[in-house]
């Protein structure tokens, strides 16, 4: 068998992860331990992001006429990715997070949105809270003055109650 043959079905596993993601960031994981490496991968997944380690030739090969394409730059040495399906900011978020503690872990660049960013613009996006964080905090800003004015007509109304 040729090894285009069995490469193939590697390639096309990255496309179909391309396919269904918002964002994708790359990082080197060079020197990080079994267990370090563990915790990362339990994160990710619990943040419903998918996170491998690839050849860089089969990443190019899959990015390939997509606006991942333009990490190609970025893919050498050991590089793994980390695909972001149902929140775009979670891959940087989560990743952020472990290299707080794991020095190791190093961002090389993303694409979030179509748009290419670079390791310090990456750490940048990481702050951004996720979608459900930001509709709460919109939700609790509208409802804020809503509360406020009707404790200020109940305490009016209390008041006016007492002097009569």
């Amino acid at each position: 068998m040729a090894k285009v043959e069995l490469k193939q079905p590697i390639v096309d596993e990255i496309k179909s992860y391309v396919e269904k993601a918002s964002a994708a960031v790359i990082v080197d994981y060079r020197g990080l331990t079994v267990e370090e490496d563990t915790a990362l991968r339990k994160k990710l997944r619990e943040a419903g992001v998918v996170y491998k380690v690839y050849k860089n030739t089969l990443l190019k090969r899959a990015f390939e006429g997509t606006a991942f394409a333009q990490l190609d730059g970025k893919l050498e040495g050991p590089t793994a990715v980390a695909f972001g399906i149902e929140d775009a900011t979670a891959p940087a978020r989560v990743i952020a997070e472990v290299a707080k503690t794991v020095p190791n872990l190093e961002f090389k660049g993303g694409v979030v949105e179509g748009t290419y960013y670079d390791e310090k613009a990456i750490q940048v996006i990481a702050t951004i809270p996720s979608r459900e964080v930001l509709i709460s905090k919109l939700l609790g800003s509208l409802q804020s003055p809503i509360t406020n004015l009707a404790r200020v007509l109940k305490q009016i109304a209390e008041k006016n109650g007492e002097a009569a």
